[in-house]
């Protein structure tokens, strides 16, 4: 018996000495223990674009839950990038913790605020979102803070009341041109370094006459939003970046100078859209940038995505347009929205626990590597992953790092600068009337600010009318 046992333990020895040849004993630990994790995450997503399951997470899993543990989560499922990423995310989760099962229940692509309020109002409020309208759903009382553990691990965090209830997925869309590249080297046409090279190089394609300089998809009426903040942060936020809320406590309103100027930059700007802008949808940009109808589009991160996959051959450049003091100012760093975790879900400890996980483990270095290059974003955290990505977004990444001042959109601020609900659709309706000449700058003006009086008689996070803070 003895003998056989001996026997045994050598022949083992002998293994174990063959197979050190070809790796390391703590890499056979680590490869047995993430062996079926991974098979499953190879079958689930593209090979171009696996998300790996984390093998620190295996091996502390037993320590999250006390017993097994079930979670909802929902998304804005309407974009195809979006839906893939999150599946392979959350199957990789569950495989590396057994006793925590998360559970997508999806939107169907619809309106995404709509679908996420009628969760609530049925009592189905979800224990993980992505959260968008995050001030509406922290006054309700509806939000949990997410713990110092999480809120550390980004190089900018948006706080109410010195709280954090969001864990932003990506970083402010930032905007930019998108052109014809190799239109613009058959033309000897070159970047801009300043705002007034800009308007020269439009007005030089506008004097070729063989393509509009700059398509706008103005019959969406959030799309002007992109050319209208770059105005904004260049001739409002420069001088003063609470304006909306000295605007709240009377002491601003919107025939202030800066304000005025934001329109007139629109105006500069706008002049080289191409004729009926306000008839073409955001749908169709990428159709006039790619068909030789424009020479450039404005717009987000998200572009680079549609415009390869509408002309894989394209060749596409990208630059920032310089503020007209030469700064640069882009829409970047973390925003108000992100994963969220609901305050129902979070008085229990187990979900609690694993909900806080989940966030950690989107955010582990090679998942999150994973969601932003299959999404085109930009990382917010302050150890960004390094992106295998197009060039341009690389571009991107850099000129986000090297610009002036970061911010959020404007209707995309916090606390007193807050915008009420409606203005900033009114005011965009306003511009575009101003824009097409149907109504002069003053009493655009003029009107924005009757709606803006009329507004905070209801929504006025100064006075704190209409706030509604759950106790």
């Amino acid at each position: 018996m003895k003998k056989r046992f001996l026997s045994l333990l050598l022949s083992t020895a002998m293994i174990a000495s063959l197979l050190a040849g070809c790796g390391s004993a703590s890499t056979q630990d680590a490869g047995d223990a993430d062996t079926k994790a991974s098979e499953t995450a190879q079958e689930s997503a593209p090979a171009e674009s696996e998300a790996p399951a984390e093998t620190a997470a295996q091996e502390s899993s037993a320590s999250i839950v006390t017993e097994p543990t079930e979670l909802t989560f929902i998304f804005a499922d309407g974009d195809e990038g979006m839906k893939e990423a999150m599946n392979t995310i959350v199957k990789n989760f569950n495989d590396a913790y057994p006793d925590i099962t998360v559970t997508i229940e999806p939107g169907n692509g619809g309106a995404y605020s709509e679908f996420l309020k009628t969760k609530d109002s049925v009592g189905e409020f979800p224990d993980i979102m992505e959260m968008r309208d995050t001030a509406m759903y922290v006054r309700a009382g509806k939000l949990a803070e997410l713990p110092e553990d999480i809120t550390s691990l980004f190089s900018s965090v948006t706080e109410f009341d010195g709280k954090v209830y969001t864990a932003a997925m990506g970083g402010e869309n930032t905007d930019g041109i998108y052109y014809n590249k190799a239109y613009f080297d058959a033309n000897g046409l070159t970047e801009p370094e300043t705002y007034e090279e800009f308007l020269e190089l439009c007005q030089t394609i506008k004097d070729k006459g063989d393509m509009a300089p700059l398509v706008v998809g103005g019959q969406d009426i959030w799309h002007l939003g992109f050319l209208f903040n770059k105005a904004y942060d260049d001739q409002v936020i420069s001088q003063d970046e609470d304006f909306i809320e000295h605007c709240y406590d009377g002491s601003k309103d919107f025939s202030d100078p800066a304000f005025q100027a934001t329109f007139e930059e629109m105006g500069d700007i706008m002049q080289y859209a191409q004729d009926g802008w306000t008839s073409t949808p955001d749908a169709q940009i990428t159709t006039f940038l790619v068909n030789d109808m424009a020479a450039m589009l404005f717009s987000g991160t998200h572009m680079i995505k549609t415009i390869k996959e509408a002309a894989p051959d394209f060749e596409l450049g990208w630059f920032a347009i310089p503020s007209p003091d030469g700064q640069l100012r882009l829409v970047g760093g973390s925003g108000i929205g992100g994963l969220a975790i609901s305050a129902e879900s979070a008085k229990d400890p187990n979900k609690k626990a694993a909900a806080e996980e989940f966030i950690r483990f989107f955010f582990s270095e090679e998942t999150y590597k994973y969601y932003c290059e299959t999404m085109n974003c930009l990382p917010t955290t302050s150890q960004a992953p390094l992106l295998d990505v197009d060039p341009v977004m690389l571009e991107i990444v850099d000129a986000t790092a090297q610009a002036d001042h970061l911010s959020p959109m404007w209707n995309g601020k916090t606390g007193n600068n807050e915008l009420p609900p409606d203005f900033r659709n009114f005011t965009y309706k306003t511009c575009i009337e101003y824009l097409q000449g149907t109504t002069d700058l003053d009493a655009a003006l003029e009107e924005i600010n009757k709606t803006w009086q009329t507004a905070i008689t209801s929504f006025n996070p100064v006075t704190g009318v209409g706030i509604t803070v759950a106790e």
